[in-house]
């Protein structure tokens, strides 16, 4: 049987590799009688796959000796609190770039724990470009700076590294992390919900610079502790067992896929033919600019949205599946991620064009 091509910006395609690898293993893993799901999470079966899945990301990312791993839970919103909970380090504010609607969840959260300078904000263009930082009114005193890599409801990304100087630089990439190679020594810190390129939904990532451990409100929860997390390896309590097992069978499939290099040119290749496809249409409305559009979510109109009942059901029927755009922004999304083969975007721009041809 075919499977059908899944366009879902999250929980999102996984690579059928990897699920292959891991219904073959889900009854006995390596002949231990065992599920990974069945296992102690301190037991030696476990911490071998713990260690692995670790050792393949840091190599991955080349992260620096000076940086911490984590694997957490909570999501992306759970770090938005967590992360001045932690970072803060005495002072009473922080820097927030608004791009989009998960930027203005990052700052409501943050809020409750500090004053947040906007130091910029992609409001005015009703978030169709990313303000440039000659733009950006940063506060010297604030204790870090907090973007979000790629805005996924609208299809906004930073394809550029700010420079925040001796502040930290905090990523929210939960959308695009894994899709190209980033140099992580120009952040303090970087978090990533695992259920776009990584894996299922219940992990997430924290790489966090060694020199912002050890200074987290008093109130910060144990759980919720840099430091105390790093020190415990990320077990002061049960991990998502299971989600770092499928994280780590990605690493080992992006390496085999030839690393980080090999996805951003994958990626640039399937955003250029959707791309490309509605840069073509005088049907087809896109909003953010070309300099600033997304490779992982790519956001489209219909000229009448009456017609939006009808291409979902057609695509639906042509096997392609989770086209329909965020519910703030309405119309279509395709999300992309490193999982979604050429083909899948190859077969969602000939319906794209069938469509046109007949509602056109």
């Amino acid at each position: 049987m075919t499977r059908p091509f899944n366009f879902s910006p999250g929980p999102a395609v996984l690579p059928e590799p990897v699920l292959r690898q891991a219904a073959a293993e889900m009854l006995d893993w390596h002949g231990t009688g065992m599920s990974v799901t069945e296992m102690s999470h301190r037991g030696k079966e476990f911490m071998s796959i713990y260690h692995a899945a670790q050792a393949s990301l840091r190599e991955l990312l080349a992260i620096p000796d000076d940086y911490k791993l984590l694997f957490l839970q909570g999501g992306a919103i759970g770090q938005n609190a967590i992360v001045p909970m932690n970072l803060l380090r005495g002072k009473d504010r922080a820097d927030y770039v608004n791009t989009g609607d998960w930027s203005k969840r990052s700052i409501a959260e943050a809020e409750h724990f500090c004053k947040v300078n906007v130091a910029a904000s992609a409001e005015g263009s009703g978030f169709t470009a990313i303000p440039p930082q000659s733009e950006w009114r940063l506060d010297p005193g604030a204790a870090y700076v907090h973007i979000c890599s790629n805005e996924t409801i609208i299809g906004l990304e930073y394809h550029w590294t700010p420079d925040t100087g001796a502040v930290p630089l905090v990523a929210d990439m939960s959308s695009d992390i894994l899709s190209r190679p980033i140099d992580v020594s120009r952040y303090g810190l970087i978090y990533a919900g695992a259920q776009k390129n990584i894996g299922p939904a219940g992990l997430t990532l924290v790489i966090v610079r060694d020199d912002l451990l050890g200074g987290a409100l008093p109130t910060t929860p144990s759980a919720f502790n840099y430091q105390v997390q790093a020190a415990n390896d990320s077990m002061i309590n049960t991990p998502p067992t299971f989600a770092i097992y499928l994280a780590g069978l990605v690493f080992d499939w992006i390496r085999e896929q030839g690393g980080l290099a090999a996805m951003a040119e994958r990626n640039r290749a399937k955003a250029a033919l959707l791309y490309g496809c509605l840069d073509r249409s005088a049907f087809y409305r896109k909003r953010v600019v070309a300099a600033d559009r997304s490779l992982m979510n790519v956001c489209f109109h219909l000229p009448d949205p009456a017609l939006d009942a009808a291409f979902l059901e057609g695509a639906r029927a042509a096997g392609l599946l989770n086209l329909k755009g965020h519910r703030i922004v309405g119309g279509f999304r395709a999300s992309i991620y490193n999982a979604m083969p050429i083909d899948g975007v190859r077969a969602l721009v000939r319906y794209m064009q069938a469509f046109e041809k007949r509602c056109g």
